[in-house]
């Protein structure tokens, strides 16, 4: 639905209210949920359910009122929200569920993106998945100014050239500030409230009658150093996942659908737009309800129902209305955007994933198809869109040290999500690390003791089939194309342990790999970085991994561990964990010709004490998290500084204090 006009008032002075709105459920089931089948039938006050695509949509408060008691878990749950929360007796849900921001992400191109900003500035984009749809993050540059998220502020760092680098100014907005979008003289930014803003910022106790609210902020900053804030979008529930493409930002916002005191919570929405007229500051708001019959749902059991809200926000223009629909589906795991269609793929108890799509095109949002596969999808790069096709890898089953009853899958589905082709049972006993989509092939890794690579064909859609494997130890976490045929794999080296059925993790590992004989993948070149407990946060996000192809440039932090083998007079056992000995940004080249070499590392600790920890445990605000280059300078960013590297010799340049 477009949202209406709004009332508009003349507001002489500028308002700055910091909502204390939201806690984050603290509990959630208390005892098992599962999906036992069945189709819910509407009650006779209903002459018709409205449809939009294959959903039905509620036509009254009482039929969805009974649809939440009737088509959720058999057993009343009650939910504990710890005690900041009173619960009442009669405080009953029909379904719980626990917002997961989707820690995915990434690229289609084998270059990092380039694009023209400050002059003729060439300079490193978000490493995103699917070409032309931006994935928001705590980073972002337009080749002049670095925007960065610390905590409840966005700083804005003139960056480029280095010798005018600083702080040019900092939002706060005394809320946890999630991800963010820059496009053009637009950021738009994405808040939560979670009970340490009320302790650590505003010094107060959480509020008792509070829901999760998710807030949207769009800032004109054509002036840097005074942004201007143009709308304020707040939403019950948490924030799953968003992406632009073009002048939309596209966010999905999900809120548990319950029913408190006999009563069903629905979602709320209030936006508020500031503009400026000839006559002063004109501020336009606007609070509604998301009405039942407004509502579509799926007609099935569910354990997770959620309310997730879809909205489409257009940030070049303040003016045009925001779209909202309201959808009751399943608990989301993981969220893949092409750009015409956003896929919502909910875990199901009983084994199966749920898939959502719906069409996206401007302000509008339609909803399509859903379908089903069998098995968990790992994450966001499971999921591809390709002529006119959607696929998926899945695991179907558990992997244990003890006992593995696991196989994966790849499944083709058809624009209405039914199943049109499949390959499934593939490497028993395994599960899968890392999955990345290239045209008509798929690449797998699965692992348990060693790493498989599959080089999976998909030009026919109705007949999948393994075309070849490499089997190596060790298991790549992250998969990135270098070229069509050649893929960079980063992971962790292992060994296999003597006392079971299973692996020790050891150092980070970058490979990479050469498919273009499909039929006998080779590992072409790799590096180990550090030994057992060595980590970097590129494993779990693709947002901090930079590569160019063209500059023969990958970079990525890394947290090293390393055993003092002097302690040690025979062999070092396999499971021993390493100090560690630093943190920061390791640069490497990367070449077809010349393999993969260290060109050097930068950190932050320098000159830091005290902050390397031994043991299991290491956190510094010094930890380099995200790097990116503008021409040949080369920026890498913790939560206390930007350091400014050339990026042929790696001389440093200048750092700026953001603290």
């Amino acid at each position: 639905m477009k949202l209406p006009v709004f009332a508009i008032y003349i507001d002489t002075k500028k308002l700055a209210t910091y909502t204390v709105l939201a806690f984050i459920l603290g509990g959630l089931l208390g005892g098992a949920m599962w999906n036992f089948g069945g189709v819910f039938v509407p009650e006779p006050l209903s002459s018709a359910s409205v449809g939009f695509g294959t959903l039905d949509r509620f036509v009254s408060y009482d039929e969805l009122k009974n649809f939440l008691g009737t088509m959720t878990s058999p057993w009343g749950v009650n939910i504990y929200y710890d005690s900041l929360i009173p619960r009442s007796p009669n405080f009953k849900i029909g379904i719980a569920s626990t917002a997961k921001t989707a820690a995915d992400s990434a690229k289609a191109a084998a270059d990092a993106v380039s694009v023209t900003g400050y002059g003729s500035a060439d300079y490193s984009g978000t490493n995103i998945q699917v070409e032309g749809v931006d994935e928001a993050d705590i980073v972002k540059t337009d080749g002049e100014y670095i925007y960065l998220v610390v905590e409840d502020t966005v700083v804005i760092v003139k960056a480029y050239p280095p010798e005018e680098a600083g702080v040019v100014t900092r939002i706060r907005l005394y809320q946890w500030v999630i991800d963010m979008f820059v496009s053009g003289d637009k950021l738009v930014v994405f808040l939560q409230i979670s009970p340490d803003i009320y302790y650590e910022i505003l010094g107060t106790e959480p509020p008792t009658d509070f829901e999760p609210k998710t807030t949207i902020i769009v800032y004109d900053i054509t002036d840097k150093s005074s942004p201007q804030k143009e709308r304020e979008i707040t939403v019950d529930g948490f924030y799953f996942n968003s992406r632009m493409i073009g002048d939309y930002v596209y966010a999905v916002v999900r809120k548990q659908a319950m029913i408190s005191e006999d009563e069903v919570l629905l979602p709320t929405l209030s936006s508020e737009s500031v503009r400026k007229r000839t006559f002063g500051i004109v501020t336009e708001r606007r609070w509604w309800k998301v009405e039942p019959t407004e509502v579509y749902y799926i007609n099935q059991t569910d354990a997770g129902f959620c309310f997730t809200n879809v909205l489409a926000v257009n940030a070049q223009d303040p003016e045009e209305p925001i779209t909202l629909e309201t959808f009751l589906l399943g608990e989301a795991a993981n969220l893949y955007v092409s750009l015409r269609n956003i896929y919502i793929a909910a875990w199901q108890s009983h084994g199966n994933t749920k898939i959502y799509k719906i069409a996206i095109d401007g302000g509008e949002i339609s909803y399509i198809a859903d379908g089903s596969v069998p098995g968990w999808l790992l994450n966001q790069f499971s999921m591809d869109e390709h002529d006119g096709y959607f696929r998926v890898a899945t695991t179907d089953g558990r992997v244990s040290r003890t006992g593995s009853s696991s196989s994966s899958s790849v499944y083709v589905l058809n624009e209405t999500l039914g199943i049109v082709g499949s390959l499934e049972g593939l490497a028993p006993g395994e599960q899968i690390y890392s999955a990345r989509f290239m045209g008509e092939r798929c690449y797998l890794v699965t692992f348990k003791k060693v790493d498989p690579l599959f080089a999976i064909d998909l030009s026919d859609p109705f007949e999948p089939r393994v075309l070849g494997k490499l089997k190596i130890p060790g298991y790549s976490d992250y998969l990135h194309p270098y070229d069509e045929d050649h893929l960079i794999g980063l992971g962790k080296e292992t060994v296999e342990a003597e006392e079971g059925d299973f692996a020790w993790y050891q150092g980070v590992k970058l490979s990479i790999f050469d498919v273009s004989n499909v039929s006998a993948p080779v590992e072409l070149a790799k590096i180990v970085i550090g030994d057992r407990g060595t980590d970097s946060p590129a494993l779990r996000d693709h947002k901090a991994f930079l590569f160019s192809r063209a500059r023969n440039l990958l970079v990525i932090p890394i947290l090293v561990a390393e055993i003092d083998e002097s302690r040690y007079s025979g062999p070092i056992p396999s499971n021993m964990h390493g100090e560690y000995v630093f943190q920061g940004a390791y640069v490497f080249d990367m070449s077809l010709d010349s393999g993969i070499t260290i060109r050097g590392r930068i950190t932050h600790l320098d000159g830091v004490d005290d902050l390397l920890k031994s043991g299991y445990w290491f956190d510094s605000e010094y930890s380099v998290e995200r790097s990116l280059y503008i021409e040949d300078v080369l920026y890498t960013i913790s939560g206390r500084m930007i350091k400014m590297n050339n990026l042929e010799d790696l001389s440093e340049l200048g750092r700026i204090d953001i603290s």
